[in-house]
């Protein structure tokens, strides 16, 4: 016997499913820029909701999404995590931090040109977590908040964007809710290789340093000989002279991790090798960081050619420590966010893949232990890892579990939303 659909029993057009439905007729995507109180400008992109002829239940309810370590905006667009929250109608806002996809370097040198304004002291990877912490996410909270008139916003963070997002709901009152996927609270717990590598990176940085300091010293040398010669010749031939007379160039340093680079390399063997043996290979030492049989190959190819950035020194350095000491500190502060652990009280979700070696049920404990939220969901997702939560086959499962919470604190707000003004 064949049971009737149940969409047929709700009046009026029948419901679609996602997979039915358009994206594009989803929403106006358009993007706007926040101003950091040290001196960066960010780009937030909106994707706002369209209404639609079916019921959207969350429409209108806005949501900062950040991404994680040396990530994009494509850590949420490579997949299909924005549509099925838009499905929803939620209004959704994506910050890039700083040196991120569209709030890029460059972007900075752009807009010191066009407002005749000073750059930002750390433009040249200078920043560390504190700069993420303590000025990006801020600005970025405060111009969601603006845009939409609200009181109070959503937030999802996806690994360190998670761990940011703890921080920050320990000593704001800014947050509605609080969704964190594959965020660990005590990174590096559970996780050896992590730890080994945590306390070997000051050994390593060393020998980099001291590496690049025999290249530098080598190249001055040189330049020093070849601008005693090119002196030398002046009165002979000008423009041999000219040819000679050393560059002037920087010296070269380590201050940034070419993570991009990384990922890029891994995509294109990865691109070449697909019907093959060494694809398996290949992508069994992935295995670690992502499924793929929980993600498509052409989605986790696309990720590692657009997704990835330039990471700082300071930020490998931070994290690091972190590990070493067992803590999760704001070192320009000394703002211990362990310790407001215990004053996070808006609904909070802590999604990570039961596979994830870097968010695990060892690593976020302590954050769900010490929480006190009424709303407070705890919960890995069978099969994955740590970067498909955000692409992979398992979205849909993860998008409702965040509808659930925003429902959630929608039935049992505090206080009303600044709706917008009237004119």
């Amino acid at each position: 016997m064949r049971l009737p659909d149940w969409r047929s029993a709700i009046p009026g057009p029948p419901m679609p499913t996602i997979d039915e439905v358009d994206f594009r007729a989803l929403y106006t995507k358009t993007k706007y820029v926040v101003e950091t109180a040290d001196g960066w400008s960010l780009v937030i992109s909106r994707y706002r909701p369209v209404k639609q002829p079916f019921p959207q239940p969350l429409f209108g309810e806005p949501l900062l999404l950040v991404h994680g370590f040396s990530q994009n905006r494509h850590t949420w667009t490579s997949g299909q995590f924005v549509k099925n929250l838009l499905f929803f109608g939620v209004d959704i806002h994506i910050l890039e931090l700083r040196g991120h996809g569209k709030s890029s370097i460059a972007f900075q040198k752009e807009r010191a040109e066009r407002f005749k304004r000073p750059l930002p002291p750390d433009l040249d990877y200078g920043w560390d977590l504190d700069s993420y912490f303590l000025y990006d996410l801020p600005a970025a909270v405060s111009g969601v908040k603006r845009i939409t008139r609200r009181e109070r916003i959503f937030y999802c963070g996806h690994s360190m964007g998670g761990m940011l997002g703890y921080g920050y709901a320990g000593i704001h009152d800014d947050f509605e809710g609080l969704i964190t996927i594959g965020s660990p609270a005590d990174l590096g717990r559970g996780f050896m290789l992590l730890r080994l590598l945590a306390y070997s990176a000051p050994a390593v940085a060393s020998l980099v340093d001291v590496g690049l300091a025999g290249f530098n010293l080598e190249r001055r040398a040189t330049d020093s000989g070849r601008a005693l010669l090119s002196r030398g010749l002046s009165w002979v031939s000008p423009a041999l002279s000219q040819r000679l007379r050393p560059d002037s160039r920087e010296a070269v340093r380590f201050n940034s991790v070419p993570v991009d680079a990384v990922l890029k390399f891994l995509e294109r063997q990865l691109a070449q090798a697909e019907d093959s043996p060494l694809y398996k290979r290949l992508t069994q030492r992935l295995n670690r960081l992502v499924n793929t049989e929980r993600v498509s190959g052409e989605d986790i190819r696309w990720l590692l050619r657009e997704g990835g950035e330039r990471e700082p020194r300071k930020v490998l350095e931070q994290f690091a420590r972190w590990i070493r000491r067992g803590e999760m500190v704001c070192y320009r502060t000394d703002y211990d966010f362990k310790r407001g652990f215990e004053k996070i009280q808006v609904p909070m979700a802590i999604i990570f893949g039961d596979l994830d070696p870097l968010a695990s049920v060892e690593s976020t404990r302590s954050v769900y232990r010490a929480a006190q939220s009424e709303y407070l969901l705890w919960r890995p997702v069978k099969g994955n890892s740590h970067i498909e939560l955000t692409m992979g086959h398992d979205i849909r499962q993860i998008c409702y579990d965040i509808k659930n919470l925003i429902e959630y604190a929608r039935t049992h707000r505090t206080r009303s939303p600044v709706l917008p003004r009237i004119r």
